[in-house]
């Protein structure tokens, strides 16, 4: 018997929203979550702006002895996990905590925990370190909190492969189950990156935007005066169930992922491969996975960053994957216009947008473009969101690595 993958829940802690249904209406309406930072003192960095997480206050989620154990990413993962599993209807449906697992994404774990502590040891000597430094820092801990927390005793693990994590922690969680390995799957990202190091790493770089003036349009994907991404934070988590078991339990259904796709460019450690060769791959894998053709998509929520390289090179993969006439007719938007890029959660909120866009039949705009650049000459729904009947969709994640994952979602 062929074993199918549903959505069943969602849950969500972005810049735009503290949960699910806020995020998805700031998406949709083009409310941008990027502002001046507050978490430090942004004066001497050149990018002073970024994508936070507005009034978390850990303690009125968390236990405050967990709260006091567990880094800001770890934080965001539990309270995402905790929206998506209560809205699953998991919780009361008797499932085998042997038969449901966990996999939890982040490209950099808990830097916070690791730079204060690192000043700790330099300022007062290796004795002041944290005795919960180590569990609080690695970047398996997100996941495995998940499972404590749910009892979910099956498979748990986590992906770290920079801003493609959230998409093959979803990745892989859909082959659990197809494999019959789980019957429910816990999966998604989290990522805290906005602390000394982490902005002042990408600020090293060049990768970020520099538009501190104009926070608001700062992250532009596509548009001709895009100047690199916008960092930001925060969490995203699905529930994915074996159809037969959610059907049974009478579950309220969001969408069918119908398959993935997964490549390398195995070309540089930063820079896309020409052409965006490798994303093109994971895209034309799903289709063939799927066996469908490339007409049947009616949407793509691209990776879509706001930097040079990203926006060229993705706009033709679509249209090596797709063709180029029915990639002309496609709608292509990228919501890191509004949340900025979450690094290793941005797969899991992508995710959950284009789930909610076949079910709502609206498309979350790219709300910033405003000039497309040359080459970008897809149909990016720009502005304003639109409403539009989807059966089939992909989301695009693409990390530094060359690591390349494409999500096919499907209208159940």
């Amino acid at each position: 018997m062929t074993r199918r993958v549903v959505i069943t829940g969602l849950g969500a802690i972005s810049p735009v929203g503290n949960n699910v249904a806020e995020s998805w209406d700031s998406a949709v309406q083009g409310r941008s979550g990027v502002r001046r930072i507050t978490l430090l003192d942004p004066e001497p960095f050149t990018s002073q702006i970024a994508g936070e997480v507005k009034d978390f206050d850990p303690q009125a989620h968390l236990d405050r002895k967990v709260a006091r154990k567990t880094d800001r990413y770890t934080q965001f993962a539990l309270v995402a996990a905790r929206e998506a599993y209560e809205s699953s209807g998991l919780k009361d449906s008797g499932i085998s905590p042997e038969r449901l697992g966990t996999i939890i994404g982040s490209g950099i774990g808990g830097i916070d925990t690791m730079e204060q502590n690192h000043k700790k040891a330099l300022e007062r000597g290796a004795s002041r370190i944290s005795p919960f430094f180590c569990p609080m820092m690695i970047s398996n801990m997100a996941s495995g909190w998940v499972g404590i927390d749910l009892n979910a005793k099956g498979i748990n693990l986590a992906t770290v492969t920079a801003c493609a994590s959230a998409g093959h922690a979803i990745a892989m969680s859909f082959d659990a189950i197809k494999l019959g390995r789980a019957d429910a799957m816990v999966t998604g990202g989290s990522e805290a990156p906005i602390t000394l190091m982490g902005l002042g790493g990408f600020c090293a770089m060049k990768a970020l935007s520099t538009r501190n003036d104009d926070p608001l349009t700062a992250s532009r994907p596509f548009d001709r005066d895009r100047d690199g991404f916008v960092m930001a934070e925060g969490g995203a988590v699905v529930v994915l169930e074996e159809y037969e078991h959610a059907r049974k339990r009478g579950a309220d259904i969001i969408a069918e992922v119908a398959e993935c796709g997964m490549t390398c460019d195995a070309h540089h450690i930063t820079a896309p491969a020409e052409g965006g060769e490798g994303s093109a791959r994971s895209m034309s894998l799903v289709l063939s996975r799927a066996g469908l053709s490339a007409d049947r998509v009616d949407y793509v929520n691209a990776h879509g960053t706001s930097t040079q390289l990203n926006d060229i090179s993705e706009t033709q993969a679509i249209k090596t994957a797709l063709g180029a006439e029915h990639s002309g007719r496609v709608m292509v938007s990228s919501t890191k216009s509004v949340t900025g890029h979450m690094l290793g959660a941005a797969g899991a909120i992508e995710l959950i947008y284009t789930a909610l866009a076949i079910r709502n039949s609206v498309v979350p705009p790219t709300a910033t473009l405003q000039n497309p650049d040359e080459g970008c000459d897809l149909d990016y729904v720009p502005g304003e969101a639109r409403e539009a009947n989807i059966d089939f969709a992909l989301s695009n994640s693409l990390g530094f690595g060359g690591h390349n994952v494409t999500i096919g979602v499907a209208k159940i």
